[in-house]
């Protein structure tokens, strides 16, 4: 069989949402690579959230920011960023709004000042919507172990800001407000969401994958992508083999070509067990 390359979501794929890792998906994705094959991981995540445990694995490279970074063997392929100008005029807006938020760079997360204090009930609703126990126990500092507070939020290397709903008009009017931008929501769907965010508009993992296969000299028809949320299905729709998480929801397992078990039964393992990865 060819050398394949596998693009892995990271929350809910790779990673259960308690930041629970299977030690049956490390030994799917050491397995795979030593038979040849290339991972990638491809997330919304910025390098900074991209812990050690994670890494340790062992990857050919990774994709962030939803498709704002690729990098490949250490080398950085692409990096798109907000210009200190458009996160200045976003946290202006949310300040001005009394929205709590936090900046997502690859050097840090960075946290708005009352974003602690005021995302601990999000935190946990968020939590409990994916159908997790003990989602009362949750806290900011538990899902962001390393989130910086303090710091001066006008940056010019920002991926992503992610910043609380205080009702989906919040949504609606950033929407209005940043017509040049991507706004998007988190957290729930439609009128049920918990965050939204804000990040440069025409890229997708998808768009990331295509980036990142040119610079291989590589074949879409040689791609697996795996996923388990809305927005990974450009990207499994896009690859040649698309597979959704069994914990995902009922849009990606429409889009998907293959549905393997949850994150936390084996899922990962089953799947490249299955496309003859490993």
């Amino acid at each position: 069989m060819n050398s394949k390359i596998v693009f892995l979501d990271v929350d809910g794929t790779l990673v259960s949402y308690e930041n629970k890792l299977p030690e049956s998906a490390v030994s799917a994705i050491r397995k795979a690579r030593k038979n040849g094959n290339k991972i990638y991981t491809v997330t919304g995540r910025s390098k900074a959230e991209m812990y050690d445990y994670i890494l340790d694995i062992g990857f050919d490279g990774y994709i962030g920011g939803n498709g704002s970074y690729v990098e490949s063997d250490d080398e950085v392929i692409l990096h798109r960023t907000l210009s200190e100008t458009e996160t200045r005029s976003i946290v202006d807006w949310l300040a001005g709004r009394n929205l709590e938020y936090y900046l997502e760079s690859n050097a840090g997360l960075f946290g708005s000042g009352r974003f602690e204090d005021r995302g601990e009930s999000t935190i946990q609703q968020y939590v409990d919507y994916k159908g997790k126990p003990d989602a009362d126990k949750m806290t900011v500092r538990k899902v962001f172990p390393d989130m910086i507070f303090g710091e001066d939020p006008y940056r010019g290397d920002i991926n992503k800001i992610s910043f609380i709903l205080d009702s989906y008009d919040d949504y609606l009017v950033a929407k209005a407000r940043f017509p040049e931008l991507k706004v998007g929501t988190w957290g729930g769907a439609k009128e049920k969401a918990l965050f939204g965010d804000v990040t440069l508009k025409d890229i997708t993992k998808a768009t990331a994958v295509d980036i990142l296969i040119e610079h291989l000299e590589k074949d879409i028809g040689d791609t697996l992508a795996f996923g388990d949320a809305k927005v990974d299905i450009p990207m499994i729709g896009h690859c040649s083999v698309g597979v959704a998480m069994g914990n995902g929801g009922p849009e990606i397992k429409e889009a998907a070509d293959y549905i393997t078990g949850d994150v936390k039964d084996d899922g990962l393992y089953n799947a490249f067990r299955h496309f003859g990865l490993i």
